[in-house]
């Protein structure tokens, strides 16, 4: 797996480079999501920051780096047998305009958990959102999966920063 994340950033960054007039951004975000799955028995909710940097291909498409810190909460009930969990991915994101001021996305990568002898695992999150000037608000489902999974879904907001 991680070797299919290293060659796919490659890849990422060889096709930006490609484009010589692409020109960049920086996103500075935060979201909050609700636990789905058996995870939710466990875990309430989870709560983070991201950041990122976007080329701009042409034609409202963008194509960036990403990462961040998500932490996942620990229901109470639970608190004395299981530590609440922290995650920091580690991903290539896409960004298409849609419709003036909407958009549609996609991070794919690998996440990292904080957890002691806890492995990572394949990152994704399909998002949609509504764009206002430099700030972007989202709906997202972001989903991470190893011999199981922990999925939330998310609502945020990204301010495009130096813009």
């Amino acid at each position: 797996m991680k070797k299919l994340f290293l060659a796919g950033a490659f890849a990422l960054l060889g096709a930006v480079s490609l484009n010589a007039q692409a020109s960049g951004y920086p996103k500075l975000g935060f979201h909050v999501g609700l636990i789905t799955g058996d995870a939710a028995d466990v875990s309430s909710f989870n709560a983070g920051a991201d950041v990122a940097y976007l080329w701009n291909m042409g034609s409202g498409f963008d194509l960036g780096l990403t990462s961040g810190y998500s932490h996942y909460f620990v229901k109470s009930d639970y608190s004395d047998y299981v530590d609440d969990a922290g995650v920091i991915p580690i991903a290539a994101t896409a960004k298409y305009t849609v419709a003036p001021n909407f958009f549609l996305g996609a991070d794919l990568g690998y996440a990292l958990f904080t957890v002691k002898d806890s492995d990572g695992g394949f990152y994704y999150q399909p998002k949609v959102g509504y764009e206002s000037g430099n700030t972007e608000f989202y709906l997202a489902y972001k989903g991470i999966s190893n011999n199981g999974s922990i999925g939330s879904v998310n609502v945020g907001v990204a301010f495009k920063l130096g813009q």
